[in-house]
């Protein structure tokens, strides 16, 4: 406690030594609340718009590599259901046809817009699994042709577990990929609430700064003209000694020692009056 005071009676003696003028006493006082809450604003403002830039481009890019998935997942299905239809089919004219460099262009893709190593471990296991059951289904025409296979058998029993196990390993990144935009969008509402902070700050300093301006102006300008205005009605109605000081170096100071100068040269004219009265009647 001892050191607050010593800061605030050294800060009270610059402030004294400065000489300043009422107005300008409350002109920088009310300046100073002003120039903190427009700081903290534009503060605020600039911390907003960078969490919401950053959070918008991790959220759209989430989304983006949502859609690409599920783009993955659609390719996968009908290219698997093709080759369902295919199987028994005694009028084939041609075999079922998949983008492979698309395929591969879009998990590339997926992978350079990843931030996580899990994201990146299910992305080479896309791509393992893909591998494995292209390279299956590349057994299509032989067994198509063949007159020893079971088409049906194959597909179940050799295909159909290849394609299980990479539509799980896209549906798991998929999932992923939601938990991560989730998770973007809870940092969103974290950042808009550490953006809020500073201003909430500033209000709060502002609202201080406020009361001890004041509490400056009750202390040093109110309470002195209550006290003036009590010794003036003392000194006209009881005829008392107007005698009320202050410490200041302001206007309000000058008009209490003129009006203390004025109410001494009325007493005085009053005492000579009545001397002067006192010998006239005699």
């Amino acid at each position: 406690m001892t050191i607050f005071a010593d800061m605030f009676e050294k800060a009270r003696n610059w402030w004294r030594s400065l000489h300043l003028s009422m107005r300008m006493k409350i002109t920088l006082s009310l300046s100073a609340i002003a120039v903190v809450l427009f700081v903290s604003i534009i503060i605020s403002f600039l911390e907003y718009r960078h969490m919401s830039n950053y959070v918008s481009e991790m959220i759209a890019g989430d989304i983006k590599n949502i859609r690409v998935t599920q783009k993955l997942v659609n390719a996968v299905d009908t290219y698997n259901l093709e080759v369902l239809a295919v199987i028994g089919d005694e009028n084939l004219t041609s075999l079922p046809d998949f983008d492979r460099k698309g395929f591969i262009d879009y998990c590339d893709s997926l992978k350079a817009g990843f931030e996580t190593g899990r994201q990146n471990h299910l992305a080479d296991s896309v791509l393992y699994a893909y591998s494995a059951y292209m390279l299956a289904s590349m057994e299509l025409e032989d067994v198509l042709q063949s007159s020893f296979i079971d088409t049906r058998d194959w597909y179940f029993s050799r295909l159909q577990p290849l394609f299980g196990r990479l539509r799980g390993y896209l549906d798991r990144l998929g999932e992923a990929m939601y938990i991560e935009l989730r998770h973007n969008s809870q940092d969103f509402d974290s950042g808009f609430y550490r953006s809020v902070i500073p201003g909430t700050v500033a209000v709060a300093v502002g609202i201080l700064l406020l009361f001890l301006l004041l509490s400056f102006i009750l202390a040093y300008y109110v309470k002195p003209l209550y006290r003036m205005n009590t010794n003036l009605k003392d000194y006209l109605q009881y005829r008392r000694r107007y005698t009320y000081t202050f410490d200041g170096d302001d206007q309000l100071s000058d008009m209490n020692a003129s009006i203390t100068d004025l109410a001494e040269e009325n007493r005085q004219l009053r005492r000579r009056n009545a001397e002067l009265k006192e010998k006239i009647e005699k």
